[in-house]
């Protein structure tokens, strides 16, 4: 009897053991599915000033999600993702677009696209922020402000890069919101690139996976990492092409700045960080920002470099100091040159410059007047024509004014319409544009 009690014991104790050893088994760890704006007042940074208006919207349901694996690698893989639209038929080089703000009022939003529409520019760069898309809770979409602006955005004609950014409440526990933050859960970034590029499939000819990753206050007041930002490009970028492979991906933009420390990282630093996180498998062309501040945009970055009246007199070494000029752009063409990533285009995603006159701004310094504005906006789509072909792709200007801002904001100084309504009021620099000639399309619509 007793042999038969320890046999029982042994057998229990040897089921309970298996038992264990299978349930580890099957959680084995979490997955990924599918579905889907620097410091206020640093001179050395340009504020996108990109707002969302608060609208209440009609929510619908999420669809169903993609099981994908949590752990990334960052090498490049395979091209599973490779786009099979050409680049070259989508964009021109250079191509002439205008940052917009059409999610206030439909008649306003109209107003605007028919201004880029006459102005002869093919393209509008437009957020559709992740906070007012899915901002009521995990699923909970709202789409009817986002839907009416890109009927409206086909109904003149146009393309658009849209911008994916800006986390809703839920989504991030890093930062007091409405501050900036990359998600707790790459998950649920997943889920919203792909549910706006699946929505919209076919009509949003291209993508940019967040702005300025560069600054603490753009990444959750956290010190710039490029390996963080890589991690979240890859999932936006197979989020975009499992939903419409025709899409392009462009990479965020990087603020220009001299410092280097837990506040702010140079362009040139951080996207050489992307580069070595293996984060070129997960663009289709690089984005960048590109102020002219003070200078004109022809004028050698050395000799902005080495000239303290065009770079404020910055005590940061001549190589970084050349952020203060146009021609910025090409330092960060030769970057990825040198990565062997030279058969990618650049798109400019911001480029200007202020006319700000108020004395106490950090932007005064290097502002200049409209007129000269207008001449500088003309000069730089020339100088582009003349130099960066074929690499150039989109250009994109700063602001047609979100109708929301007003005289005390300093986003408003580098429009060129500024934000009254129904009044219009366009600097020269928009009449200029109007006429300058265009380079011919290789594509329409």
């Amino acid at each position: 009897m007793k042999v038969l009690q320890y046999v029982v014991i042994v057998a229990s104790l040897l089921l309970m053991l298996l038992a264990s050893l299978l349930s580890a088994c099957v959680s084995a760890g979490p997955v990924l599915p599918a579905e889907a704006s620097g410091i206020q007042g640093d001179q050395n940074s340009v504020s996108t000033g990109e707002t969302v208006a608060t609208v209440a919207t009609v929510e619908s349901t999420i669809e169903p999600t993609i099981e994908l694996p949590l752990e990334t690698t960052l090498e490049p893989e395979a091209d599973v993702y490779s786009p099979t639209v050409d680049i070259e038929t989508v964009m021109s080089s250079p191509d002439y677009g205008m940052q917009v703000f059409l999610y206030w009022r439909e008649e306003i939003a109209d107003r605007d696209l028919k201004l880029v529409e006459e102005a002869g520019f093919r393209w509008v760069k437009q957020e559709m922020a992740w906070r007012e898309l899915e901002g009521g809770g995990k699923g909970k979409w709202r789409w009817n402000i986002s839907d009416r602006v890109m009927d409206q955005i086909d109904a003149h004609n146009l393309k658009v890069i849209v911008r994916l950014s800006s986390q809703p409440e839920w989504a991030s526990s890093r930062v007091t919101f409405p501050e900036v933050s990359p998600p707790d859960d790459l998950q649920d970034f997943y889920d919203y690139v792909y549910a706006v590029a699946d929505r919209y499939k076919g009509r949003v000819e291209a993508y940019q996976i967040w702005n300025e990753p560069n600054l603490a206050r753009e990444w959750g007041d956290r010190p710039p990492n490029p390996i963080e930002y890589v991690e979240l490009l890859k999932v936006g970028y197979e989020a975009v092409k499992a939903a419409d492979p025709n899409a392009i991906v462009i990479s965020a933009g990087m603020a220009p700045t001299t410092r280097d420390d837990a506040v702010a990282m140079p362009d040139t630093h951080f996207i050489q960080g992307i580069y070595d996180a293996g984060g070129a498998a997960y663009f289709d062309a690089l984005g960048v920002h590109a102020p002219g501040y003070k200078s004109a945009p022809e004028i050698d970055p050395d000799v902005v470099a080495n000239d303290p009246a065009l770079n404020n007199g910055d005590s940061a070494s001549p190589d970084l100091r050349r952020v203060y000029a146009f021609r910025r752009v090409e330092d960060l063409r030769d970057l990825m040159v040198r990565n062997g990533d030279e058969a990618k285009k650049v798109v400019i995603l911001e480029f200007g410059w202020t006319v700000d006159p108020r004395p106490e701004s950090p932007y005064y310094w290097h502002a200049v007047d409209p007129i000269t504005q207008a001449q500088y906006f003309e000069r730089a789509y020339t100088y582009a024509i003349e130099n960066w072909q074929p690499w150039i792709g989109v250009m994109s200007l700063i602001y047609v004014a979100d109708p929301s801002w007003h005289m005390d904001m300093e986003e408003t100084y580098w429009s060129i319409v500024y934000p009254y309504y129904p009044e219009l009021r366009a600097a020269p620099a928009y009449h200029g544009l109007k006429k300058l000639p265009k380079v011919q399309a290789v594509s329409e619509k």
